[in-house]
């Protein structure tokens, strides 16, 4: 990891304390003598001259800190991840699997990757969708869906050239592990651990009641066509997102770039299960 001389500040303009959040860390950090690049939202909420835009910051600064939710962290995800840029999350919000730091525990955490320690980096898998020659890069998830006057979906999946199915269903999500406690949980995925590298396949209340979740290789090649009478579209983190015409073709595979979250120094991957599924509670 190399030094950290500048940190850029996300934020979600209006997550409850984050006026309190952003001054405590501008002072955490002058005291480390490290210099300070505010994204727009964030300068304006101090007052200061305005700021850059945030998909500038990654490419200006050694470290993104984010201050909200998950979804705050998405939005930036994928640039920080090509400029190789390390993301600490701090949780404004609800859930938090990757803004997993709570607030009391910035400083700490802050202070440990300042220092240089390299074990509370974790390389997170990404992936990469493309249609005739549009490209879209993903840390959870790529989900092919209806819209909202549209009718079931027939989904065909080729993986490494083969067929595979024929999907009739609501929608396809094919995500990371990392996404895998993300929408594809809540469509009845199963949980997979983000060392492991994998690509899943659920699909959205499924008319063929057969196919279910189906975890594959990361480095397979997944190619969708969709076959619909009205409108689809395909949606990226739940950020970005295109209508998709019926003779598109997507093709999903491994992205050659990760990104670097910092994890809490105070627990692991199943502590953090633990703590936001209420498992045992």
């Amino acid at each position: 990891m190399n030094k950290i001389s500048t940190v850029g500040i996300v934020i979600k303009a209006h997550a409850p304390g984050v006026e309190a959040v952003l001054c405590e860390l501008g002072a955490h950090l002058e005291r480390r003598g490290i210099a300070v690049r505010l994204e727009a939202a964030a300068a304006e909420k101090l007052g200061l001259p305005p700021g850059p835009p945030r998909e500038e910051i990654p490419g200006q600064v050694d470290l993104v800190v984010v201050l909200g939710g998950d979804g705050t962290l998405l939005s930036i995800a994928h640039i920080a991840a090509r400029a190789g840029v390390p993301v600490m999350g701090v949780n404004l919000g609800r859930l938090g699997f990757l803004t997993e730091i709570p607030a009391a525990e910035m400083g700490r955490t802050l202070d440990e990757i300042l220092d240089g320690n390299e074990a509370l980096i974790s390389p997170r898998m990404m992936l990469e969708a493309a249609r005739d020659g549009e490209r879209w890069l993903c840390l959870n998830d790529i989900v092919v869906n209806k819209g909202a006057l549209a009718r079931m979906l027939h989904i065909t999946i080729r993986i490494d050239g083969e067929d595979i199915a024929a999907v009739r269903a609501d929608g396809l999500i094919v995500s990371t592990p990392t996404g895998s406690t993300a929408y594809t949980l809540s469509a009845g995925g199963p949980i997979i651990q983000p060392t492991l590298p994998a690509i899943l396949l659920t699909p959205i209340c499924p008319h063929t009641l057969t196919f279910r979740p189906m975890a594959i290789a990361a480095e397979a090649q997944v190619e969708l066509r969709v076959q619909a009478s009205e409108e689809v579209f395909l949606t990226v983190d739940g950020q970005r997102g295109t209508p998709l015409a019926a003779t598109d073709v997507i093709q999903i595979a491994r992205a050659d770039c990760e990104l670097k979250l910092v994890r809490s120094p105070m627990r692991g991957y199943f502590d953090l299960l633990k703590e936001k599924l209420s498992w045992g509670g």
